[in-house]
């Protein structure tokens, strides 16, 4: 028997489900999963969840200042302030999912305080939140009449029909298999990203932009070092406390991208006929070659964001600060994202999709999740968001909704799928990605409040023009 759906999900994840409940309205939805949808980690979180929610005693100040300091100052502050900010909104949705976080005899959420947290904030449902949100969003999928839960592994992708692959980092060999042949073969099987940072925040009195031998265009931006500054950040390297990195097996695969400290600890001159050779360029300051360079590559078109070159690594976040600090270009170096090395099925999504995560050569399929690119699991709901939308209004006959560069989920969508960028890496939401303010302010957490304000407004006037048409259709 053929059985027939408006919309196919391979995927049964965060990104999978926020988007079978997005577009479930509009059609009917098959939910494909290889196992139980009760299988997920989410189950056996134990703690609560962290939102401002009581403004008469707490605000976002003291909660973005609190996760600062429990995380050391070493968290990525412009990371720390999204979350804190959009964490109302994302506790709305999950009770409207049906998560009933506990309350007090007033009827009020019945708040905790919890570790380095300074005020009430946490939401709970007894010792077992993360069951109570699995389970809660689990029943939402269950008992919505437009979507079917389909049990077994997807071998091979559709012929036709609206498709939406969100199958995550660890998609299984026969499907990722089915996805290189439909793409090409530009699939990835591991991340190995090296850290990125702003251009703004660089020593531009240690370094120079040029390319080797004056060759075609200085796209880098070069940070010369001495011998006795070689010698000093190599020996910290060596050294440095490493993270523990999951998915490397093969010995191959960790070869065909090895950590810059494992290079390291190969010899002392590794790393200088390495990544940080100086062959062919000259720094004007002294006019000679220097001992060695680290190189820095545009990351995107405007170039405000750089990539430390053959810097992948899987040093512990406290440890890259530390140690790459020791560069003298980048003594006060503000990172966008750390570098990560784990397993990480993903696809190169400049030359593939658009920027509504649609394959550019069969718009009929769209794809979601870590599996388009985006790192975390609030980008990965963002994608399924964003893919969901405009399926549901291409559906309608709609012209897709346009978030701009100035939204994160715009910004994000606009990365992804941005030719210029060269050697794609998974990247996260950060201020680095979107349009800068046209006036000067001072202080960075100034600055981030009104790229915030500013990003709220567009997305209210979208909300209205949205809800305006619906109105009236």
């Amino acid at each position: 028997m053929v059985r027939k759906f408006d919309f196919l999900v391979i995927g049964s994840g965060i990104a999978g489900m926020s988007f079978a409940l997005k577009v479930a309205h509009k059609g009917k939805v098959a939910l494909i999963c290889k196992s139980g949808l009760e299988e997920a980690n989410t189950y056996f979180a134990q703690g609560g969840v962290a939102s401002v929610t009581n403004l008469l005693v707490d605000n976002f100040d003291k909660h973005i200042e609190d996760t600062m300091i429990a995380g050391d100052w070493i968290s990525d502050r412009e990371a720390v302030e999204k979350v804190v900010r959009e964490a109302p909104a994302q506790i709305e949705e999950l009770i409207k999912w049906g998560v009933d976080f506990d309350k007090n005899e007033k009827g009020e959420f019945d708040l905790h305080r919890e570790g380095g947290h300074s005020e009430f904030r946490i939401l709970h449902h007894k010792d077992n939140t993360g069951a109570e949100i699995q389970d809660s969003l689990i029943k939402a999928v269950q008992r919505h009449p437009n979507i079917e839960v389909m049990h077994g592994e997807v071998t091979e992708i559709p012929a036709e029909g609206v498709t939406v692959i969100a199958s995550g980092p660890l998609t299984s060999d026969t499907l990722a298999e089915q996805i290189t042949n439909l793409c090409g073969g530009a699939l990835s099987f591991f991340d190995a990203a090296a850290p990125i940072v702003t251009r703004e925040s660089l020593d531009m009195e240690h370094c120079f932009t040029a390319s080797r031998y004056d060759k075609g265009t200085p796209d880098y931006i070069n940070c010369p070092m001495t011998k006795e500054e070689y010698q000093a950040f190599w020996a910290e390297l060596v050294k440095a406390e490493e993270a523990e990195v999951h998915g490397f097996e093969d010995s191959g695969v960790f070869e065909g991208c090895m950590p810059v400290e494992v290079m390291a600890r190969r010899g002392e001159d590794t790393l200088r006929f390495g990544p940080l050779k100086p062959r062919g360029l000259v720094d004007p300051k002294t006019g000679r070659e220097p001992y060695a360079v680290v190189q820095l590559r545009r990351d995107n078109a405007d170039g405000t964001i750089y990539n430390l070159v053959g810097f992948q690594t899987h040093l512990k976040w406290g440890e890259q600060k530390r140690v790459f600090s020791m560069i003298p270009a980048l003594h006060d170096a503000q990172y966008l994202r750390y570098g990560v090395m784990h397993r990480n099925t993903y696809l190169d999504s400049p030359r593939l999709l658009d920027r509504y995560y649609r394959l550019k050569s069969d718009p009929r399929i769209a794809f979601a999740g870590q599996m388009t690119g985006v790192e975390g699991y609030v980008e990965s709901c963002a994608s399924g968001f964003l893919a969901g939308i405009e399926l549901a209004r291409r559906l309608k006959g709609q012209a897709p909704l346009d978030l701009p560069r100035e939204t994160a989920i715009g910004a994000l969508g606009l990365y992804v799928s941005n030719e210029s960028v060269g050697q794609f890496q998974p990247m996260n939401i950060n201020f680095g990605i979107m349009p800068p303010l046209d006036h000067r302010v001072k202080g960075k957490r100034n600055k981030n409040a009104q790229l915030s304000q500013r990003s709220l407004a567009i997305i209210e006037q979208l909300k209205q023009e949205v809800l305006s048409y619906e109105d009236h259709h």
